[in-house]
């Protein structure tokens, strides 16, 4: 077709004999690129004006519809004219590069395709999930999760496509990836790993974009900001992101607070023992304070009792659950809680106890008790020294009175004396 549009061209300019052939292929093809440019250029306006015009419509996939092939739709019009001036030169010249036009084509239009269609993906993800758009928007990181899906199976078939365009055989392409996805399975284990890390999250749906989570086996907290397929970034509470791995929440347990239904406010208070007699009136109003508070969830475990003695004070346990969940205003409402329990102690003339230690002291340092039984033992001691002396004393009058009458009935002389001087004799 090109080429008998040319001949006919030609003979009509040679006729007049006013230009060169050079000049003639240099018109011809420069008229097939200012035409293709205006051709682009109206394409665009027409397509603008209807996505312009339906976006007043309430059906919205229209404009999705529109905004996703109005520039493959200007891409194609260039694609096909500057074939057309390419085959244009390539009728009056032989250069090996023309010879690619037919295959450069039909690759041009399979990636003109696939682009459509991935910015067609992108727009119905962005409408499926968007609040204003939709009544019932879905799940973001499921959407999000599929959208890629789609994509990936959009670019594999059109690289596998193309591959036979460019007259590469399926069959081989995919024996070899076979044989060569091994190779890269083993080489590639830990991005493997993450990818079906990824695809996990995706489908269990542990946390999503916005959530706040944290994990108790690994210093992991924040809010996640993006979900891939290697990586999810977490935005810490320091806001520093945060890049972990996906294959790393296969492993590990993670707590998700985004999804808590109420928060806990659990305190020990204690009263003075002192106050013991009120124990009961001051449980009984704390309870009934906390029934009336606006909000404590009233559906939720409450309790309010007196818990123990302790050293120096008599504890009261207060468990409840707050109605919010946001962690600013939770403070606020247990501030209130705590300020009115502490009203409540004062209404009846009790105090919040602290700790203390009360130390007597007696008479020169010592305690009463101490001192009485020091004064008794020295008593004693007394007695029985003075008793002591006694019996020696009388021990020695004794001993005298023997001796004198001994020295008293015996002569001298006498054998008495004798024995009792020397001993016993012969």
């Amino acid at each position: 077709m090109i080429g008998e549009m040319m001949s006919t061209l030609n003979g009509w300019i040679a006729n007049f004999g006013v230009l060169s052939e050079a000049w003639r292929v240099s018109i011809v093809v420069f008229a097939l690129v200012f035409g293709t440019a205006t051709i682009a250029y109206v394409a665009s306006h027409i397509i603008g004006a209807l996505e312009s015009r339906f976006s007043k419509t309430n059906n919205i996939w229209d404009d999705a519809l529109l905004h996703a092939t109005r520039a493959p739709v200007v891409a194609f019009v260039w694609l096909q004219g500057i074939y057309w001036a390419a085959e244009v030169a390539h009728h009056y010249s032989s250069a090996e590069i023309f010879k690619a036009n037919g295959i450069l084509l039909q690759v041009g239009f399979i990636f003109i395709f696939v682009w459509a269609l991935l910015r067609m993906i992108k727009e119905l993800e962005n409408i499926v999930v968007s609040p204003v758009k939709m009544k019932k928007p879905m799940d973001y990181t499921t959407v999000n999760a599929i959208s890629k899906l789609s994509r990936a199976v959009v670019i594999i078939t059109a690289v596998l496509i193309s591959l036979q365009s460019l007259g590469y055989s399926l069959s081989g392409v995919l024996a070899f990836g076979g044989v060569g996805g091994i190779a890269v399975g083993f080489a590639a284990k830990d991005l493997l790993a993450n990818f079906f890390g990824g695809f996990i999250v995706h489908l269990d749906r542990p946390f999503k974009v916005g959530d706040w989570i944290r994990s108790p086996d690994r210093k992991i907290e924040g809010t996640v900001e993006h979900i891939g397929w290697r990586v999810t970034t977490i935005r810490t509470f320091d806001k520093r992101p945060l890049y972990v791995p996906n294959a790393t929440f296969t492993t590990i347990a993670v707590e998700n607070p985004s999804r808590m239904t109420n928060r806990r406010i659990s305190e020990t208070i204690g009263i003075r023992y002192a106050d013991v007699s009120q124990m009961a009136t001051i449980v009984s109003d704390i309870r009934s304070m906390l029934e009336k508070h606006e909000d404590i969830d009233g559906k939720q475990t409450l309790i309010v009792n007196f818990l123990a003695f302790s050293h120096s004070s008599l504890d009261i346990m207060v468990y409840a659950f707050t109605k919010t969940t946001q962690w600013v205003r939770f403070h606020e409402v247990k501030q209130d809680v705590l300020l009115k329990i502490s009203d409540v102690i004062e209404s009846h003339g009790g105090q919040v106890a602290f700790p203390t230690q009360t130390i007597h002291f007696g008479d020169e340092g010592r305690l009463p008790g101490q001192s009485k039984d020091r004064d008794a033992q020295s008593e004693s001691e007394d007695a029985r020294t003075e008793k002591g002396d006694a019996q020696r004393v009388s021990r020695n009058q004794d001993s005298s009175r023997r001796d004198r009458n001994r020295r008293h009935d015996t002569q001298a002389g006498d054998v008495g004396e004798q024995s009792l001087d020397a001993g016993d004799g012969d």
